[in-house]
């Protein structure tokens, strides 16, 4: 796997296990958060956890204090694993969770290859784990502020990574064309120009709040709308002046001035917003749409499809929708012993047993990997490449939603 796919891979898993922790409660101060930086020891976290042991053994409430110990013995059980943090560090994430009805059970959540080098030691025991580090790990730093505006509407927002955010929506007050009797054209005129006039610093003003805290890593602000107000407020002088340094030369046409048109403008805008990864994963998705309509297309769908070429192969480039979150569980019935192999999402049922057909609910899982893992393995035995695709564009969503998440670029047709 090449270093841009296998940093990839790193920042999905660990979306992925940030999605779990963050819904993660304890009934106390019960769960233990440990972050170990790549120069720091483990025998010092180690340390740190023995004598956090017996400090806990002061705790009043039997219940708190047998949950965090145990979490403590846990803890000291798995960094016993580690000569030492490895080249970016470890979080480790333990503790007694509620899940539902009064009942509670131990984690035990390990991250060894997070992204990025963790900067920090903590050690915390809290009602919710500390994530703020890892949190920081999926921020995109490089990022392009995106403003489309009429008379009409405006709207403001940003793109980083593969990210479109719609910060806000405005609609102006501006009278329309014809006026109410009494008003002499010349005075109507001039309450018409006021009322754009508010309405273009009010706009400019808001995007440019938006954008101001963040601006040294914004490498440009792009302008778009459907007619010629894009380049009247860039010309008179409507953004902060900190801003207008960063405007983009070019203004861009778009249909709309509201989210439509800010999502319209990143489709254009594309080639001039190189720091992002949304315009490389739409060229990628409209390669394989363009393959699939073809006679004899190169390209498979879906999990059996994309799993048969796989095994075959024959996929130069395997698409992944991050929207994925199913499991590839093996699992034995609990009355014939029978045992077999079923793909489902995390909250989905146990199926029945193919073979008897007694209930999900008494079958045994014994092992569970995600498909997403799963099908990376498959895919290094046969060097393909892995495409990470967002939900955030138009492509990614119907990659996610007509695709079943999946599809392969294939080096020859598949019958």
């Amino acid at each position: 796997m090449s270093d841009d796919a296998e940093l990839a891979t790193r920042r999905l898993r660990l979306k992925l296990a940030l999605e779990e922790l963050r819904e993660m409660r304890g009934f106390g101060t019960e769960l233990v958060t440990i972050i170990i930086p790549p120069d720091r020891q483990v025998s010092d976290a180690r340390g740190l956890l023995q004598n956090e042991h017996g400090q806990a053994a002061n705790i009043k409430s039997k219940g708190t204090r047998k949950n965090v110990q145990g979490a403590i013995e846990s803890a000291l059980s798995t960094l016993s694993r580690y000569k030492n943090a490895g080249e970016n560090g470890i979080a480790l994430f333990v503790g007694s969770i509620i899940i539902g009805n009064n009942k509670n059970r131990m984690v035990n959540i390990v991250i060894e290859e997070p992204p990025q080098p963790l900067i920090s030691f903590r050690y915390r025991c809290d009602s919710v784990f500390e994530l703020s580090q890892l949190e920081d790990m999926l921020v995109d730093k490089k990022s392009y502020g995106l403003f489309v505006i009429d008379r009409s509407e405006a709207a403001y927002g940003i793109a980083s990574g593969k990210r479109i955010h719609v910060q806000e929506h405005l609609v102006s007050n501006i009278m329309g064309k014809h006026r109410q009797g009494g008003q002499s054209a010349q005075r109507f005129e001039r309450l018409i120009e006021e009322a754009a006039h508010k309405f273009f610093k009010r706009a400019t003003e808001h995007a440019c709040s938006y954008w101001l805290p963040n601006l040294e890593n914004i490498q440009a602000i792009i302008i778009a709308g459907p007619g010629a107000t894009k380049d009247f407020v860039v010309k008179n002088d409507y953004f902060h002046h900190e801003i207008a340094k960063k405007i983009a030369p070019t203004t861009f046409d778009v249909g709309y001035s509201n989210e439509s048109g800010v999502r319209e403008l990143v489709d254009n805008a594309g080639q001039m917003m190189g720091e992002i990864e949304l315009d490389a994963e739409r060229k990628v998705m409209n390669e394989f749409l363009s393959e699939l309509i073809k006679a004899s297309p190169k390209a498979a769908y879906g999990e059996m499809m994309v799993r048969g070429a796989l095994e075959q192969g024959a996929v130069a480039k395997l698409l992944i929708s991050e929207g994925l979150r199913k499991n590839s569980v093996v699992l034995a019935c609990g009355s014939c012993q029978h045992e077999w192999k079923v793909t489902i999402g995390r909250m989905e049922p146990l199926p029945k047993c193919p073979a008897c057909k007694a209930s999900g609910d008494d079958a045994k899982e014994l092992s569970s990997i995600s498909l997403i893992d799963e099908l990376g393995v498959m895919a290094a035995k046969s060097n393909t490449d892995i495409v990470y695709i967002s939900t955030d564009t138009e492509e990614g969503a119907q990659l996610f939603e007509g695709f079943g998440g999946l599809a392969g670029i294939c080096r020859y047709p598949i019958m």
